[in-house]
């Protein structure tokens, strides 16, 4: 009698180990259709219109979507592209949900917080990056006072575990760990694998309040500066040229471009803790 649930060398067949973690068997043999070049510009101008009013629903982008581009683009429709992108519209709502088994919540801790030097705060979060041919999602890891981009990796889906590999890739670098990880309350970062990630680290965690992009203001800024300084200016045409083009701008960003708010020097220079140059030797260079 033929055994259907094992191989020859004893190994579960593969109709045993989708029995075994509970998934139909069709979907190892799905591969999901790539979005329409129609779908993509919607994306693309979705991703834009995030940046300049994060507060607005779906129903008043797709009268927007509809006007601009003259096609007839519903609620549904903007919604759907939206989640795809990971987008969530921003505002204060009341606490009407439970999280789900394994995931954990934690408070704001960065609330009248004084953040004084390097390595005492770091944030990450994930942002959608179009391309000519597709898209991508982007995690990096920011050290909040110097606003130096620490890690960063790439992925064609949202799983937690590029942004796992990412905080490992930071903390191998600098060779440090923050006393502080914030993060917004995505469900990458509120799941288990993540919040262990940390805590093994001794990392206290920290959370943004729901629907409180402020709170997490820091990575919030840089993601602006790098779509319109980069992303939507170049039009990237597929990953491997949007992976060079980032380690250009991110390193560009870190070490050459001077910033306001840290007094006009890099956050290179901030999170190594170089001095400024005394105004004298500024004025004498001019």
């Amino acid at each position: 009698m033929i055994d259907h649930d094992t191989t020859a060398r004893g190994i579960p067949s593969l109709r045993r180990q989708c029995v075994l973690v509970g998934l139909a068997r069709g979907r190892l043999y799905y591969t999901p259709a790539a979005p329409s070049r129609e779908n993509l510009t919607l994306m693309r101008r979705l991703d834009e219109l995030y940046h300049i009013a994060p507060w607005m629903g779906a129903r008043r982008l797709a009268f927007m979507l509809s006007n601009e581009f003259g096609l007839a683009v519903g609620r549904k429709r903007v919604a759907r592209l939206r989640r795809l992108m990971g987008l969530h519209t921003v505002y204060r709502a009341p606490r009407t949900s439970i999280p789900t088994a394994g995931d954990e919540r934690f408070p704001y801790l960065l609330r009248d917080l004084e953040i004084t030097r390097p390595n005492q705060v770091w944030c990450a979060d994930i942002t959608y990056i179009p391309m000519r041919r597709g898209f991508l999602y982007l995690v990096a890891v920011v050290d909040w006072y110097s606003r130096k981009v620490l890690a960063w990796r790439l992925s064609s889906t949202l799983e937690t575990e590029f942004c796992v590999e990412a905080l490992r890739d930071a903390i191998r670098s600098t060779g440090r760990r923050p006393e502080i990880f914030n993060t917004d309350q995505g469900s990458q970062f509120t799941s288990k694998l993540w919040t262990d990630a940390l805590k093994t680290e001794g990392i206290r965690i920290s959370m943004d309040g729901k629907g409180r992009w402020v709170d997490n203001v820091v990575i919030e800024r840089f993601w602006r500066s790098l779509k319109y300084e980069d992303v939507y200016l170049r039009d990237y045409t597929d990953g491997r040229e949007l992976e060079r083009g980032l380690a250009d701008y991110i390193a560009r960003f870190n070490d050459w471009r001077p910033h306001q708010a840290l007094d006009y020097r890099t956050p290179s220079a901030v999170y190594s803790g170089a001095k400024r140059a005394p105004k004298e030797a500024d004025d004498a260079a001019a």
